[in-house]
């Protein structure tokens, strides 16, 4: 057998192999190494990589080497999943560098950790001064968890209004020009109102790379002819409009009856709506 063809070979059972390996080791590895893990990934990516191109060393013994390391991080997996000393021991712990916008450095020396260090991973965080830091972690993974004082967190949707509405997550209902009928399913919708939208908008579906549709019951498209122009979704804008005239019907007729009971009824009415439209305004504005 020729070396190059042999190489070939070796390199895409190796790769296969690999691919398993990270099957079995979870996602967890991919989203967030510890450093015992990380060190695992390296040495078994170099005994991969010579396996493949060293001929002298036996796939047997190879195969021996990886599983050996690729399992031995899986049981103290396990092991870190019913004994928190042992997880402890294996990941580390977080470690507090600032605290009441306060750095602590002893925590930063402990860590290896200096001040331009510690100042350039708030950066990456928008936070300039660490008076505004209220707590901040170092994680056993590296990362460095912010959470600023109260007074410097950025304003919310739950601090103006106190029950502001659920939003749901968008679903996605036609993918590469073809129709998705789950999600259109999840939002209690069909075929035939998906068609009639399209239709009002002038684009056939095998015209659409991507379409989703919001917890308000917007479609937003994405062609893919990116030159033509689709208008923005009016469905908010409108059920404003309507809210807005509704209330001010009720203030019109509230004027033009002459019944006493029918005036009290129709003002009644009108200022509910108008409380109503102080409420969903700043939603449906945008």
């Amino acid at each position: 057998m020729p070396v190059w063809l042999e190489v070939a070979i070796r390199s895409v059972f190796i790769i296969i192999g690999l691919f398993i390996i990270t099957r079995i080791l979870g996602k967890k590895q991919l989203a967030k190494l510890s450093f015992f893990e990380y060190i695992v990934g390296i040495t078994i990516g170099d005994i991969a990589g010579t396996m493949s191109m060293d001929l002298g060393i036996s796939l047997e013994e190879g195969i021996t080497s990886i599983l050996i390391w690729a399992l031995f991080p899986v049981a103290t997996s396990r092991i870190s999943l019913r004994n928190k000393k042992f997880r402890n021991f294996v990941e580390g712990n977080s470690t507090v560098f600032i605290k009441n916008g306060k750095v602590l450095e002893e925590n930063l020396k402990r860590e290896k950790y200096t001040v331009d260090e510690l100042l350039e991973q708030l950066r990456k965080k928008d936070v300039f001064r660490v008076a505004d830091v209220e707590f901040a972690v170092l994680e056993p993974n590296g990362e460095l968890n912010v959470l600023l004082k109260r007074e410097k967190q950025p304003l919310t949707v739950g601090d103006v209004f106190p029950n502001p509405p659920s939003e749901k997550e968008p679903q996605t209902v036609i993918m590469d020009g073809m129709i998705l009928d789950e999600p259109l399913a999840t939002m209690g919708l069909n075929r035939g109102w998906l068609k009639q939208e399209l239709d009002k908008q002038g684009v056939a579906i095998e015209n659409v790379f991507l379409a989703q549709v919001d917890s308000y019951g917007q479609l937003t498209l994405d062609l893919y002819d990116d030159k033509i122009q689709i208008p923005e979704p009016q469905e908010k804008k409108l059920l404003l409009a309507a809210i807005k005239k509704v209330q001010a019907d009720f203030e019109l007729f509230a004027l033009q009856t002459e019944s006493k009971e029918a005036k009290e009824l129709y003002q009644t009415n009108a200022e509910k709506m108008q409380k109503l439209l102080q409420k969903v305004e700043p939603f449906l504005r945008n």
